[in-house]
């Protein structure tokens, strides 16, 4: 009878609303899906439904959702109205934008409206143009630049700078021009015979005496007649009509080539486990087409590696400026990065510029300027988490670096035992004592260094390949390099370098001994870079120069090195009296002597518009050759 009342009470409640409200119908849902206590449905406290509204399941039956005192209608026609009104409504927006956007256009002449995507276009690349100015020139550079393209602009001080400017071309020559005047322009009439011999060597007598004297320059000892000299010109002399471009004839020179880059690798790490027993490389014409062709192998190399189009490299601003002229050959961003307080590759400073575009970092053992040997060990590990190239120079260091580690010298690892080292540059032609001319490049694997060769397929001239950016090669000089190597032998290298080594120790400490002047950084080699605080380190040089020394000069710091070769051997103590000697006397007279450099060095080196010094140097190259 309750239940019937209760019942009863429910259809005269709905009897007098005929529609329950939201806040009843969801109550009776929570209640049949069996919620306990009370529950607040917008801001409404519901006690819990009564039993009535509760449904058990029964047994051997499915628990069915129960009906609710709601219908919705779901059937397909009522979705069909429903996107129907949607589509209506989102048409008559787009209309509506479409009236207004016309009404606003309609204010303008058609003209202007067919320029104005053009102008934004041109306007947005020279926006982005400049943005990669700015970075990489930094702000500075770029608003000087930007000033001085402003001043040039005016026809008479553009006259005045270009004068100015060939004022200092001829003062860097040193009155070459006028010696230009005498050169032959076109062949003899008839031809002098063997009588041309005798021309050359009097040619020869204009030369500067450079024995001993030369920072680099010529590694071999003694004069060109005599000893290693003899050998060498002689088994050029030997080969000087063949071309390894001619693999079927000439299979001599193929194997000295081959026996050459072999040797070298094996110097540098090919026979140990670590570097994957795939060392291999080919001889170049010098360090800078070994720079060159490492870094167009390792841009396509990462291109069929990663699929890089815009490719970037990053190298220490010590690095050498082959690494620039292969950017500007190779259409290749350069990211030239400070050194540290060391004068090392900064390798912190190297992973901030590295992104996808990122194909190559550059280590250098040593580099040019201080003989400091760059963190290999670290580039590597760089390079291998990044999964890029690592490029060494060795070129300076080839064929010391692993003589100088067998003779107890301290020197870091450097060569392909370093995981991440993917190419090096050796030259052969410095302290392998090889003929002008011979360097080699290397790489871990054939992989990377099938990207070096070019292939040509649609010639009418035939299937043709080659190794390298040459052609045609000088296969006698190819042969000297290979009589240097073995004529000297492990043990020849080994002497050579105990003394050149010993020769570079003894001018630290000779420098060192003068207070005016400072080495700059720790010198791991051969070479020993100074400077000085207190006098002008250029005008020490223009006096060196008058005694007859061909030393070179630096900047950022301003310094000058000397690179030691077994020239110097015998020649270390003058060379120590007469550096002391232009340090007093610069103290003691201090300003140029006529004739010297060091105001233009100096100039150059402050001048903030780095764009004039590019084309002072542009100028003189097209002056002197």
């Amino acid at each position: 009878m309750a239940r019937r009342a209760s019942r009863s009470r429910g259809v005269s409640t709905r009897s007098k609303e005929k529609t329950p409200s939201a806040t009843t119908r969801r109550a009776a849902a929570a209640a049949r899906r069996g919620t306990s206590g009370a529950a607040e449905l917008n801001g409404e406290t519901v006690a819990e439904a009564p039993e009535a509204f509760k449904q058990k399941p029964r047994p051997g039956l499915l628990l069915q959702r129960p009906a609710s005192t709601t219908t919705i209608d779901e059937s397909p026609s009522s979705a069909a109205a429903a996107a129907a009104a949607a589509a209506a409504a989102m048409a008559s927006l787009v209309l509506g934008l479409r009236a207004s956007a016309n009404a606003f256009l309609s204010r303008y002449e058609p003209v202007a409206l067919l320029l104005a995507p053009l102008l934004a276009v041109l306007a947005a690349r020279a926006v982005r143009s400049f943005v990669g100015i700015l970075q990489e020139r930094g702000l500075k550079a770029t608003a000087i630049g930007f000033v001085m393209s402003c001043i040039k602009s005016v026809p008479a001080v553009k006259s005045y700078i270009d004068a100015e400017k060939q004022k200092v071309v001829d003062q860097l020559q040193s009155g070459g021009q006028s010696k230009r005047k005498g050169w032959r322009t076109e062949l003899p009439r008839s031809g002098v015979g063997n009588g041309v011999i005798d021309i050359m060597k009097e040619e020869k007598k204009n030369d500067v005496v450079w024995q001993g004297k030369c920072s680099g320059t010529v590694y071999i000892r003694g004069s060109e007649c005599e000893g290693h000299f003899s050998l060498i010109n002689e088994a050029c002399s030997m080969f000087a009509h063949t071309n390894p471009l001619h693999l079927d004839v000439f299979q001599s020179v193929v194997r000295f080539e081959a026996e050459v880059v072999a040797m070298t690798a094996a110097l540098l790490g090919s026979k140990e486990k670590v570097s994957g027993g795939q060392i291999c490389g080919n001889m170049t014409s010098g360090g800078t087409e070994s720079i060159l062709l490492a870094v167009k192998t390792s841009r396509d190399y990462m291109r069929a590696k990663k699929g890089i189009t815009s490719p970037e490299m990053i190298i220490p601003e010590s690095a050498h400026s082959a690494y620039d002229k292969a950017a500007q050959y190779f259409n290749i961003k350069l990211w030239r990065v400070p050194v540290n307080k060391e004068f090392r590759a900064d390798v912190k400073a190297i992973k901030r510029y590295i992104n996808r575009n990122t194909i190559l970092i550059v280590g250098s053992a040593p580099g040019f300027p201080h003989g400091i040997i760059d963190p290999i060990e670290e580039l590597g590990e760089l390079a291998s988490s990044f999964n890029i190239c690592l490029h060494v120079d060795l070129c300076l260091g080839g064929f010391v670096l692993p003589f100088a580690r067998k003779l107890g010298y301290p020197v870091p690892p450097f060569d392909f035992s370093v995981e991440g080292v993917t190419s090096i540059s050796v030259d052969v032609h410095k302290y392998g004592l090889a003929p002008k001319g011979t360097s080699t490049v290397l790489y871990r694997n054939h992989d990377i260094r099938k990207h070096q060769f070019v292939a040509v397929t649609e010639w009418s001239g035939g299937l043709y390949v080659s190794p390298t950016m040459a052609g045609s090669r000088p296969g006698g000089l190819i042969a000297g390099a290979w009589a240097a190597m073995m004529s000297l032998g492990e043990e020849g290298y080994l002497e050579n370098t105990k003394e050149i080594m010993e020769v570079s120790k003894k001018i630290e400490r000779g420098i060192k001994e003068i207070p005016e002047i400072f080495i700059i950084g720790r010198p791991d080699m051969t070479i020993v870079a100074f400077g000085s605080n207190v006098i002008d380190i250029f005008e020490v040089n223009d006096i060196l120069s008058s005694k007859g020394w061909h030393l070179n000069a630096l900047q950022r710091p301003n310094s000058i090195h000397i690179c030691v070769t077994l020239q110097h051997v015998p020649v270390v103590e003058d060379f120590l009296k007469d550096l002391k000697e232009s340090v007093n006397t610069v103290k003691e007279n201090p300003g140029p002597i006529s004739g010297g450099k060091a105001p233009i060095y100096g100039a150059a080196g402050k001048m903030p518009d780095r764009g004039t010094v590019q084309e002072l140097l542009v100028n003189f190259m097209d002056s002197a050759c």
